[in-house]
């Protein structure tokens, strides 16, 4: 299944001007088998997206995009929000109390490197492998859809150093966001926050730029698994 782990629609993410069914359509339409909800500090009442993907057709799934100390961290399995959240130690308990997972979004972000000298990009490598966020998230978001090339280079540098998986979410606030890229699962029954939390502990998943069919595997491809046809399959 191709799912675009990070979205944000009007009015729970108020800087979105995409309105959730606008999503929810045009992702099925760019060749999307499901969505994730992932709002600004603000939760979906998972009966609101399972309606939405009983009418569209495609996995809707509730999630969160929290903000931390540390950055800002896609979580699945949150009831609500709680005060200390801001603290990836504190937000780590209540996700694993529910049985979730957490994926650090765009760690480029405050860390990257001002120049592309190898010191330099190095530097910022080995201090962003000490972000206390790290050991409690699955996986990193190598691929932004609205990050530069950059900017994503070092997220996949990130994950290589921490060998951590990488995930990809076009982080939609607009019309012009969707359908940029997404993570393959090899799970082709993915319609609950709980069977995407599961599929991401499993790991057979990867990155995958749906413009060029770039898949992108951290830390590699899996030797059991193969092209077909441009798309990603197991042999």
């Amino acid at each position: 299944m191709l799912i675009d782990l990070h979205n944000h629609t009007w009015p729970r993410s108020h800087d979105s001007v995409l309105e959730p069914r606008d999503l929810v359509e045009r992702a099925k339409a760019a060749g999307l088998d499901g969505v994730c909800l992932t709002e600004h500090d603000a939760l979906w009442p998972e009966e609101e997206a399972a309606a939405l993907a009983e009418e569209f057709g495609i996995a809707v799934i509730p999630g969160c995009e929290v903000s931390t100390d540390e950055g800002h961290v896609l979580t699945w399995g949150m009831e609500k929000y709680v005060f200390g959240m801001h603290r990836t130690p504190r937000l780590a308990e209540h996700v694993n109390e529910r049985g979730g997972a957490m994926v650090l979004a765009h760690p480029y972000r405050r860390q990257i490197a001002w120049k592309d000298s190898p010191e330099e990009w190095e530097t910022a490598i080995e201090r962003a492998l000490k972000n206390v966020a790290m050991p409690h998230c699955i996986a990193l978001e190598v691929l932004n859809g609205r990050g530069k090339e950059r900017e994503n280079r070092f997220s996949l540098d990130l994950a290589a150093a921490a060998q951590m998986p990488g995930t990809a979410g076009t982080d939609s606030h607009a019309v012009h966001d969707i359908g940029k890229v997404a993570t393959w699962f090899e799970s082709d029954d993915i319609w609950t926050w709980q069977d995407l939390v599961a599929a991401l502990k499993q790991g057979n998943f990867c990155a995958v730029d749906m413009q060029t069919k770039e898949e992108i595997w951290v830390p590699a491809r899996p030797p059991n698994f193969t092209v077909v046809g441009g798309a990603v399959a197991s042999s």
